[in-house]
């Protein structure tokens, strides 16, 4: 054999690497493909028992009131404790309506508080508790001597607290007017018939306002695609207004044909698309209200509703134009 032949010391040496090495990449393969069996078998256990958690967790969640259901159950529950109060008589309706405009001008007072405004809420509170009786006082126009009061109040509370500034006080004003004095005209109204021709006017000039709000809602849901007034409120539509504008009137139209009252046909269809355009007024300058401060709901005290505020918003404006509509035309 020659020595061309014959292995030198370098290509054994070579050779015992390369085994070596292929020695290590079979040892590392082995661990390698345990590895990945095990992961494999801990994904298999782990998707086992988030099956049976989603399961339950679908099941638990079926049981939940949604968000509609909420607001179905304290809308009703707000609606026929209000009913009850008007044909209960005019007292019981002042009561409800002083607790009302009460929590209401309380939410407004908290989201004057959020722009960096400091109105005096003892003195907001107190007359917003008080405009709903004004009405049953024997006292005519007694509301003007109360907003007169109110203005004199305001103005001692301004000269002796130097760190108010004129913006506390317009706000300190103009809350309780705002939430409570046109929360008034119901009381005015129910006070207008004691028996239960005033509950039944009050209860129609209320549920237009509803039954507005109401169709609204649905048909804006369902067939909404103009935006009514997308900066200040992205979920009203046009559509969802005329809705709301059919059911307002539809309310005034029975109002009409149920002939209790001195109302023709034609002023009856004047009445429901003014008080619908009102109380839309009404929703819009809450929501203004709400957008400037940077809040959703003015309060939480109604689920699916938000605060009493906004429950009540459309009924401000609305009952409102509703009591002087109903006393232009003769009716009170």
């Amino acid at each position: 054999m020659s020595d061309e032949n014959m292995p030198g010391p370098e290509s054994s040496s070579e050779q015992v690497s390369q085994k070596s090495d292929d020695f290590q990449r079979e040892d590392a393969q082995v661990p390698q493909d345990a590895n990945n069996s095990d992961a494999g078998e801990k994904y298999e256990e782990s998707s086992a028992e988030v099956t049976p958690k989603a399961e339950k967790a679908e099941r638990s969640s079926k049981g939940k009131p949604t968000a509609m259901h909420a607001r179905v159950v304290s809308g009703a529950i707000y609606a026929l404790g209000t009913v009850a109060c008007l044909f209960l008589g005019t007292w019981p309706t002042a009561i409800l309506i002083a607790v009302m405009a009460f929590l209401c001008c309380s939410e407004f007072l908290k989201m004057s508080r959020r722009s960096g405004r400091m109105p005096n809420d003892v003195i907001a509170l107190v007359f917003a508790a008080v405009f709903p009786f004004a009405p049953l006082s024997n006292i005519s126009d007694a509301e003007f001597f109360v907003i007169f009061a109110l203005l004199v109040v305001c103005a001692c509370w301004y000269v002796s607290t130097p760190r108010a500034n004129m913006g506390d006080v317009a706000l300190t004003v103009f809350g309780p007017i705002y939430t409570s004095l046109a929360f008034s005209s119901i009381v005015i109204i129910r006070d207008s018939f004691p028996s239960w021709r005033g509950a039944l006017l009050t209860f129609a000039v209320m549920g237009s306002i509803w039954l507005s709000d109401s169709t609204a809602y649905f048909v804006g849901s369902k067939l909404g695609k103009h935006k009514l007034a997308p900066r200040i409120s992205p979920n009203k539509t046009i559509e969802g207004f005329w809705g709301g504008l059919a059911g307002s009137v539809l309310v005034w139209i029975i109002v009409f044909l149920l002939r209790v009252w001195n109302i023709n046909l034609v002023y009856a269809i004047v009445c429901g698309v003014l008080v619908n355009i009102a109380a839309v007024a009404g929703d819009l300058f809450e929501s203004r209200l709400k957008r400037g401060v940077g809040v959703k709901d003015s309060g939480n005290l109604m689920p699916g509703h938000g605060g009493m505020l906004d429950r009540s918003d459309s009924l401000l404006f609305g009952g409102m134009t509703a009591f002087l509509l109903l006393r232009l035309g003769g009716i009170l």
